[in-house]
């Protein structure tokens, strides 16, 4: 039998078990109309209701550009409750990226050297708690936290999901950051785009133009992130100076980025070996405020699947991203996949002639 709606088919079971349609929009249909239900009975629960202003936690700790990715659930939620108060408990090694979110009011820190269970537990009471990484040093938080609604990611491990509901995500979240984004809609997030809210303080700009200035640029220049914590990820520091050779020859200069860690000076200085003049290294030097103003203030980024390629997309900045190990489709710079190159056999085939015409394309 065919539903008049959509069309679709419906399987016919035994009776007293109501039919069952296959495929087609009806399916989503009834998502959105059960997800609909379940928000509408939430907000008669809220704090709002009894006069109180209402109260969101959020536990997202790690890594850099999943902190990045999930910045658009406190601005959803901000969307949907203009007057709420968003509440983060972060990783004190990325906290500074949280502080630079306009759509987060206080942030929490955690202590990773000790057990997540004897971390302090969030203050006061909480409308709604949302873990958006979905392990158990994230799920803990939520679990601990006085919330009257506790939600998670999809993708729930390490016991996660002991601690809070699953949001399944909607059938067209195919990106990651819209997957984060369903959970903040299930309780009463609104967001028809994904917004970041991230910007650089004065300071961070005071900084990162110091940082130029020692190296005499001025004017345009381009970011490099040869660097991640996945040697599946890295494009090869020879491609990057060969591409940064190019850029030079047009009059851009190029700024290699990348943390303190061994692998990353490491890969960092590399490039600049190979590149000579054409590459200035800020690899180690930049604090994440600062690397967050070095980004705004480029001509476009180009790294692999990375926190700083994330951090582009989300100042909106052109992000050529290089994948290889990872899915551009659900973790590309988000707005951006037809920046992006993939090539499965490895990064290392990503041509620097196809990464310049993505940069000329981008660049339009």
């Amino acid at each position: 039998m065919e539903c008049q709606s959509c069309r679709c088919l419906e399987l016919r079971l035994p009776r007293g078990f109501a039919p069952i349609r296959t495929t087609g929009s009806c399916l989503r249909a009834k998502a959105h109309r059960r997800r609909s239900i379940r928000v509408r009975f939430f907000r008669q629960q809220l704090s709002c209701g009894r006069g109180m202003r209402v109260r969101f936690l959020i536990s997202r700790l790690s890594a850099l550009g999943d902190v990045v990715c999930s910045l658009p659930v406190a601005g959803a939620l901000k969307r949907g409750f203009p007057d709420c108060e968003v509440v983060w408990y972060a990783d004190p090694r990325f906290s500074a990226l949280v502080d630079r979110c306009a759509f987060v009011d206080k942030v929490v820190l955690a202590s990773p050297k000790v057990s997540p269970t004897t971390w302090p537990k969030p203050e006061g009471e909480f409308d709604a708690a949302l873990d958006v990484q979905g392990l158990f040093k994230s799920a803990i938080i939520v679990g601990r936290s006085r919330a009257k609604r506790k939600v998670g990611f999809h993708w729930q491990r390490e016991a996660a999901g002991l601690f809070s509901s699953p949001v399944t995500p909607d059938p067209t979240s195919a990106h990651v950051v819209d997957q984060y984004v369903d959970v903040a809609r299930a309780v009463g997030g609104v967001a028809a785009r994904a917004e970041f809210g991230l910007s650089a303080t004065q300071e961070d700009r005071q900084h990162a133009l110091s940082l130029l200035a020692e190296f005499g640029i001025e004017g345009d220049y381009a970011v490099l992130n040869p660097t991640s914590a996945h040697a599946a990820k890295r494009w090869p520091p020879s491609s990057f100076a060969e591409l940064a050779a190019k850029l030079h020859a047009e009059g851009l200069r190029c700024v290699v980025i990348g943390g303190k860690a061994p692998a990353d000076l490491e890969a960092a200085e590399a490039a600049v070996r190979a590149g000579g003049q054409a590459i200035v290294s800020l690899a180690g030097k930049t604090n994440l405020g600062a690397l967050v103003a070095l980004i705004e203030g480029c001509k476009f980024h180009v790294g692999g699947d990375t926190g700083s390629t994330h951090i582009a997309a989300a100042l909106n900045r052109p992000a050529i991203g290089l994948y290889s190990a990872t899915d551009p489709q659900r973790t590309c710079p988000y707005g951006q996949f037809g920046n992006c190159l993939y090539e499965p056999t490895g990064m290392a085939q990503i041509s620097v002639e196809a990464v310049r015409e993505r940069i000329t394309r981008a660049l339009r």
